[in-house]
């Protein structure tokens, strides 16, 4: 596997990526974006987009001049049958920044986040090659939503947050550990040094059929089973699943959150009419990104 260092499209060794494979997303990446630079970071977010990416999507990045990167989409030899999640496909491109190793660091996000505050201390983590991997969230086991098609062992006395009712104030700073429950991390926020050591035994777990067979949750249900324990916990302000503001209202905080992540859907840009306070919240600073643009200038283009 070729490891020669290739030329950095930011002039940053350090910085946030977003994968985008088409426009469904670009709404959601637009505002993480502008809700990024709003919160003060230093870092550049970086779009790492496929060759599904529309002309219209080029177009919208270009305009706005948000860098942008090709990667090649990832796909094991054999996935679980994702008909209920296709979304699912996408996600195990979301691996591809472990592969980066012209950045010291990458933070690896979901386009359908908003971020409240500066999440720049993710960029020195302490992170190592045996018990601290990679740094991330805990994945929320409970199934609030009770799908039918989740694991049957996702369940709240599964769950890392359902460890943490007894001490929210802790939870504001610690993630559970690890091992906790199911010790399924969210792929939705990854903190990641790239390592080609590190990216080959996740290639390596892409070539295993009997693995990815199996998994539920592609791309962190990889990383979870092939770093097991070996992974370090966020606190679920860096990753904060709208779900946990009920179903783990215990240990939510409004003002202490720095970024939401709108899991499930429909997501904010395809429905405003949601009564959810999250939601409006993705508005609220939609409306801003919005008129800012406009005032710079910039058409209006349906983003």
């Amino acid at each position: 596997m070729a490891t020669e260092l290739r030329k950095r499209v930011v002039d940053s060794p350090k910085v946030w990526t977003v994968l985008l494979t088409n426009t469904k997303y670009l709404s959601g990446l637009l505002l993480l974006d502008y809700s990024f630079k709003r919160a003060g970071t230093k870092y550049p977010l970086l779009v790492l987009y496929t060759d599904s990416l529309e002309p219209a999507g080029h177009a919208a990045l270009d305009r706005r001049g948000i860098p942008k990167m090709r990667i090649e989409y990832l796909l094991p030899r054999v996935s679980k049958d994702f008909s209920n999640t296709p979304r699912f496909y996408d996600c195990w491109s979301k691996l591809q920044p472990f592969s980066l190793i012209e950045y010291e660091r990458v933070v690896q996000l979901d386009a359908d986040m908003l971020v409240l505050k500066n999440m720049d201390e993710l960029m020195d983590v302490p992170l190592d090659a045996s018990n601290r991997i990679f740094a991330a969230g805990h994945a929320c086991v409970c199934n609030p939503m009770k799908l039918s098609y989740y694991p049957s062992d996702w369940v709240p006395s599964n769950c890392g947050f359902t460890s943490q009712h007894g001490d929210p104030e802790t939870a504001q700073r610690e993630g559970a550990p690890a091992s906790t429950g199911l010790g399924t991390c969210n792929g939705g926020l990854q903190v990641v040094s790239p390592s080609m050591e590190i990216y080959e035994r996740i290639v390596g777990a892409l070539l295993d059929p009997e693995k990815t067979g199996h998994y539920d949750f592609s791309d962190q249900s990889l990383i979870s089973d092939v770093f097991a324990g070996q992974w370090a916990p966020l606190p679920y302000t860096y990753n904060a699943l709208k779900t946990l503001r009920w179903c783990h209202k215990e240990i939510w905080r409004d003002e202490e959150v720095k970024n939401v992540h709108y899991i499930l859907s429909p997501k904010p840009w395809e429905d405003r009419g949601i009564d959810e306070p999250t939601h409006k919240w993705w508005w609220d600073m939609n409306d801003k990104r919005l008129a800012d643009e406009s005032a710079a200038g910039l058409e209006a283009d349906g983003f």
